[in-house]
């Protein structure tokens, strides 16, 4: 078995030579995915419809195409989900993510072709072992087996096609070398109930040699506090004495970090971002000692990004990656060989280096405040939870805010937050707060300007597992379903208000 695990690894290694390939010439591999998509795609029925066989450079693209969201996708999505061949990707569809979103959102069907599945998700998958291996030349993570944590769906025969959240469809298309290499099984990966999940995963992998673990932090925190629990262990290293890796992604890592160290009393491990999403695979952390995250631009997806400027996109400004600045706020558009054609993905990025393209990811389309013009955006709270914590000797676990309206036109931004260990004191932790968000965030600063237009805040400490409750009780349980952060209304918070 060493035998094998060490070619295993030496040939995932060798990869990181196609890997520096691509970063040397990556306009170059944008121009050839874009065009080789179009003349994949020129028959089908949305290649008809939009002049494919026309295009022959971007500009043409670009003017042919509109940029679409998804309410725009769905007329085509209906028909390849009723077995019609040929509608956004050459062939029949069989495959489809759902993709369940934030707490309130609608599910959305993602389709996943076997190009897709192939060229992008499970060839990133390779490269992000490529990566890890290169940069940890004495890891032994390919000894042991990876946790992997992913959502609580499924997979559903719905009509002529199946879905199913992204990881199970990922777990039930994986190459047999994968499969050996992970844990928990296929039966406990893809059940539905996801309190016998957790118990499951619990029992099979506690005497099993895991090496990595990857999943959203919030679920994988669930299962670690309830395996260290019920085998009476202060360390992970106890019962995983390899464990080596944590691989993470879909929020915000910054306020998690704390509470994975303290699982870790005996050894350091590593901790490598990824950026993984139904339509796509788009990042990986390149480099261990930078959190921002190198763009994957040979693996199936062309990228345009529209500027967002004082909060509003100018979608008459979009460009393509030869283009991009640094710094700046995009709204991020892709065009895929999953039959998503300029695709508004509902992310925002900035980019912190072009050479090689890396980027952070700034949060949601759609997860801001915006109610007195202070354009709070979620890294921004994301920043100065984290801030307030540090400077309070507290973990916050969740949260979400959204704006509050006093009768004389003013308000303040109220804030649901359950800690894991709270501060000694919610007044000095609400002072902290609200200064680091005026330093991050100059409209903020201004609209706090005197408590005149924006008071400050407003903190109520939700007990112990609120949030898990939350979305337990809209049926939300699972590791692929993340809490939207800020609202710009008060719908969804005023609910919650009245359930703590």
């Amino acid at each position: 078995m060493d035998i094998i695990n060490n070619l295993l690894s030496i040939k995932i290694k060798n990869r990181i030579k196609l890997i520096q390939k691509a970063i040397q010439n990556p306009i170059e591999q944008q121009e050839k995915i874009l065009k080789t998509h179009i003349k994949s795609a020129c028959h089908t029925v949305f290649g008809d419809e939009h002049g494919f066989k026309k295009i022959t450079n971007y500009r043409e693209y670009q003017s042919l195409i509109p940029v679409r969201d998804y309410e725009s996708f769905k007329e085509y999505i209906f028909r390849a989900q009723n077995k019609e061949k040929n509608i956004l990707w050459p062939g029949l569809v069989t495959w489809f993510a759902k993709s369940s979103g934030t707490t309130q959102e609608k599910s959305k069907f993602i389709p996943i072709t076997q190009d897709s599945l192939k060229m992008c998700h499970f060839k990133a998958g390779k490269d992000m072992l490529s990566m890890y291996l290169n940069n940890y030349p004495n890891a032994r993570i390919l000894n042991g087996k990876s946790l992997m944590i992913g959502g609580s769906t499924n997979i559903n025969k719905i009509k002529s096609f199946y879905s199913g959240d992204l990881s199970a469809i990922i777990i039930s298309n994986l190459p047999t070398w994968v499969q050996i290499k992970r844990a928990p099984s296929i039966k406990t990966a893809l059940l539905d109930d996801w309190s016998e999940k957790i118990k499951q995963i619990i029992q099979e992998t506690y005497q099993q040699n895991i090496t990595s673990i990857s999943g959203v932090p919030s679920w994988t925190i669930i299962i670690l506090n309830e395996l260290m629990k019920k085998h009476d262990i202060n360390c992970l290293t106890e019962c995983w004495p390899n464990l080596e890796l944590y691989m993470h992604g879909g929020i915000s890592f910054d306020n998690y970090k704390h509470t994975f160290t303290n699982y870790f009393k005996r050894k350091q491990i590593n901790y490598l971002e990824l950026y993984n999403a139904s339509e796509g695979f788009f990042g990986i952390q390149h480099e261990p000692d930078k959190s921002d995250l190198l763009l994957l631009i040979n693996h199936g997806v062309f990228y345009e990004f529209i500027p967002i400027e004082s909060g509003l996109e100018k979608p008459e400004h979009i460009i393509s990656l030869q283009d991009v600045q640094l710094n700046v706020l995009y709204a991020m558009v892709i065009s895929t060989n999953g039959g998503l054609w300029r695709y508004k993905i509902g992310d925002t990025i900035r980019f912190t280096s072009i050479t090689p393209y890396k980027i952070k990811i700034h949060g949601r389309l759609k997860s801001f405040i915006n109610a007195f013009g202070e354009e709070l955006h979620v890294e921004n709270a994301n920043q100065a939870i984290h801030y307030a914590c540090k400077k309070t000797n507290s973990i916050a676990y969740e949260y979400i805010a959204a704006p509050f309206f006093y009768s004389d036109k003013s308000g303040c931004h109220e804030w649901i937050i359950e800690f894991t260990i709270p501060p000694n004191s919610i007044i000095k932790f609400n002072k902290i707060l609200d200064k680091q968000l005026k330093e991050l965030n100059s409209d903020y600063e201004s609209k706090r300007f005197k408590n005149i237009l924006l008071k400050p805040p407003k903190i109520h400490v939700a007990r112990k597992n609120f949030f898990y409750d939350m979305l337990k009780k809209r049926n939300k349980i699972g590791g692929q379903n993340k809490i939207k952060r800020l609202y710009n209304d008060r719908k969804f918070i005023q609910e919650l208000i009245e359930n703590l």
